[in-house]
């Protein structure tokens, strides 16, 4: 199998966190890299869910009114 270089830029903190945690887990960056990329190609998909921010509390509570009172305004009152 023939290897080829990746050239990516992180900020130093970011690299030395996952550093550390790779580490722990008696692993080193390409190895983690190559974990990631092959399971992307396996799954054929990224291997964790994205998502978007998810509404606070009050924001849920909010939008969930909204929905009911959307709701009740559609219903036919007898």
């Amino acid at each position: 199998m023939t290897s080829t270089n990746l050239n990516i830029r992180i900020e130093k903190e970011i690299k030395d966190q996952t550093d550390r945690i790779f580490s722990e887990l008696g692993l080193n960056m390409t190895t983690a890299i190559n974990m990631f990329l092959r399971t992307t190609i396996r799954e054929n998909e990224i291997p964790f869910a994205l998502k978007l921010d998810v509404p606070n509390k009050t924001t849920a509570a909010a939008i969930e009114e909204g929905r009911h009172i959307a709701y009740d305004r559609g219903r036919i009152n007898n």
